[in-house]
């Protein structure tokens, strides 16, 4: 293992709530990269966005980053940050990933090497990356290129499509490691919602730690599903992409 590059994983995204399939996702990427015979997975990072990105039916960051740690308690590798929950504006993926990165270095800066950082997602986020106005091409090269990304596949999205289509991810193919799920998980956040204010079963969807929190902190009903609505998501605000450009 001395040979291996040692490499974090950080997952930003809603996690509203954290399912098994966001879990599973770090589960599947460090198996992956294990894989390759480069890596060696030694930490990973799930940061949840703030309060300020604007999705419908958010729930606020500090549910949220709570959920995310009784849903990790367990984990030996994996911690939730909650540094980009708390800030006053939305983060772009970049900045958080510097963030986290500058973190690595000086906690590092007395070893021989720092451990490389990777973005974490799913297909639907890799998707994104092709939406014309939604990313500045040089941060997408920045994540790419620089730091590099550990997708993983979902339903019948096709990653591999989502880099063909994207000129700055193509250049920078040799740096975005494809997952594949063969055990399919079609967990979504959306419709754990959508059975939460209808009042149906989410066991085994959740862990029950998580499913307890929301029972006992009255989350996810149809009220709070209101929250947000017809606001535009800021990170289209910000960089001026139609609304139906990014799903829930």
């Amino acid at each position: 293992m001395a040979s291996r590059v040692p490499l974090v994983l950080l997952a930003c995204g809603s996690f509203n709530p954290i399912t098994l399939q966001h879990m599973r996702l770090f589960e599947l990427a460090r198996d992956h990269m294990h894989q390759t015979g480069q890596f060696q997975v030694v930490g990973g990072i799930l940061s949840p966005v703030s309060d300020v990105y604007g999705k419908q039916g958010l729930a606020p960051a500090r549910h949220r980053v709570a959920m995310a740690r009784l849903a990790l308690g367990n984990s030996d590798w994996v911690r939730v940050d909650d540094w980009e929950s708390k800030q006053a504006d939305w983060t772009e993926t970049v900045v958080t990933m510097r963030h986290h990165y500058n973190q690595i270095l000086e906690q590092h800066q007395n070893t021989a090497g720092a451990p490389q950082l990777k973005l974490l997602c799913g297909a639907d986020f890799l998707d994104t990356f092709k939406v014309p106005g939604l990313w500045r091409d040089d941060h997408v090269a920045e994540v790419a290129g620089r730091f590099g990304v550990v997708c993983v596949s979902r339903g019948s999205l096709q990653p591999d499509r989502a880099v063909h289509e994207c000129d700055t991810l193509s250049r920078h193919r040799s740096n975005v490691f494809l997952v594949r799920e063969w055990v399919s998980n079609e967990i979504s956040a959306t419709e754990v919602r959508r059975a939460l204010r209808r009042g149906l079963s989410v066991k085994y969807l959740l862990p029950d730690a998580v499913i307890d929190y929301i029972r006992r902190h009255g989350l996810y009903t149809w009220e709070s599903e209101q929250r947000n609505k017809g606001a535009a998501l800021r990170p289209l605000a910000q960089q001026g992409a139609p609304p139906e450009t990014l799903s829930d």
